[in-house]
C-alpha cells in the first residue's frame, strides 16, 4: 500500500482501517469496516461501544500488537505497515504504554521489579534504572509499596502499578483498555484522575476504551464504535 501524507499536527493518523477474522464455523467476521481517526499529540480520546464491537481490537492495532487486513496507520510519522517485526517491537517498547483491565503484572516480582522490567528489556540489566523506577512508583502513590508483590496490593494499587510500568520507558502514547473496569466506583474515580494527571504532566497522547460514560466525557475527542465504524459524539471537550 502506498504511503499516505500525514499532517504534522496528527500524531495518530488512521485511515480506512479494516479488520476481519474467520471464526470456527468459517464465517468472515468483519470487525472494523473503514475506521478513520486523527489525533494531535497530547490529546485525549475516548472510545465507547457495545461488548464485541471491536474496541480492544482497534487498540491492539494502534499499539502494533496486531496487523490490519487493510488500511493505513501512522504514529508519530512512523508508517506501521512499513515496519518489520523487529522494528515493530522496538516501536512498541519506545513509543507505546499499555494499561489493561486485567493488569498482567508479573506476580513473582515486586512492584519495583515490575517497573524496572521494561527498562531492562529495552536497554539491558546493566542500566541503572532503580532510581527512575522508584520515582515512577512515588508518582502513582506507591512509594511505600516498592517491595510488595502484586498479590499483596489492592486492586487499585495494582492498577497504579500497571500505570507506573506503562510509563517506564517514557512512551508518547498511553493506550488504556477499560483501566477502571474492575474497580469500585471510588477507586475507579481515583485511578481515572491519576490517568488524566499523568496525561497532563507527561504530555501523553491518551486513547481510552471505557464503558464509563462519565470518564469518557472528560476526553477531548469522544467516539462510539458501532457497526465497525467510529462515530464522533458531542462537542470537543476543552483542553486541560
Amino acid at each position: 500500500m502506498p504511503t499516505l501524507p500525514t499532517s504534522h499536527a496528527e500524531f495518530i493518523d488512521i485511515r480506512d482501517l479494516h479488520m476481519h477474522y474467520v471464526d470456527g464455523e468459517g464465517r468472515d467476521l468483519h470487525i472494523l469496516r473503514g475506521v478513520n481517526l486523527a489525533v494531535e499529540a497530547g490529546r485525549t480520546v475516548s472510545i465507547m461501544g457495545a461488548s464485541g464491537a471491536g474496541k480492544s481490537t482497534f487498540l491492539h492495532l494502534i499499539g502494533a500488537l496486531d496487523t490490519p487486513n487493510q488500511g493505513f496507520i501512522s504514529i508519530g510519522g512512523h508508517d506501521l505497515n512499513r515496519l518489520d517485526s523487529d522494528a515493530l517491537a522496538r516501536f512498541r517498547n519506545d513509543t507505546i504504554g499499555f494499561v489493561f483491565q486485567f493488569h498482567h503484572l508479573l506476580m513473582d516480582f515486586t512492584a519495583l521489579e515490575n517497573v524496572m522490567m521494561p527498562m531492562w528489556i529495552r536497554a539491558g540489566r546493566t542500566l541503572p534504572v532503580e532510581g527512575e523506577a522508584r520515582a515512577l512508583l512515588a508518582e502513582v502513590g506507591l512509594a511505600e509499596r516498592t517491595s510488595h508483590k502484586p498479590a499483596q496490593l489492592s486492586g487499585g494499587e495494582q492498577q497504579r502499578l500497571a500505570l507506573a510500568r506503562a510509563l517506564a520507558n517514557r512512551p508518547k502514547i498511553l493506550l488504556a483498555d477499560e483501566p477502571t473496569g474492575n474497580l469500585d466506583e471510588e477507586t475507579g474515580n481515583e485511578v481515572g484522575e491519576l490517568i488524566l494527571r499523568l496525561n497532563r504532566e507527561h504530555g501523553l497522547t491518551l486513547v481510552l476504551v471505557t464503558h464509563n460514560p462519565q470518564f469518557a466525557a472528560r476526553m477531548e475527542q469522544r467516539f462510539v464504535l458501532e457497526h465497525g465504524l467510529l462515530h464522533r459524539v458531542g462537542a470537543p471537550a476543552p483542553s486541560r
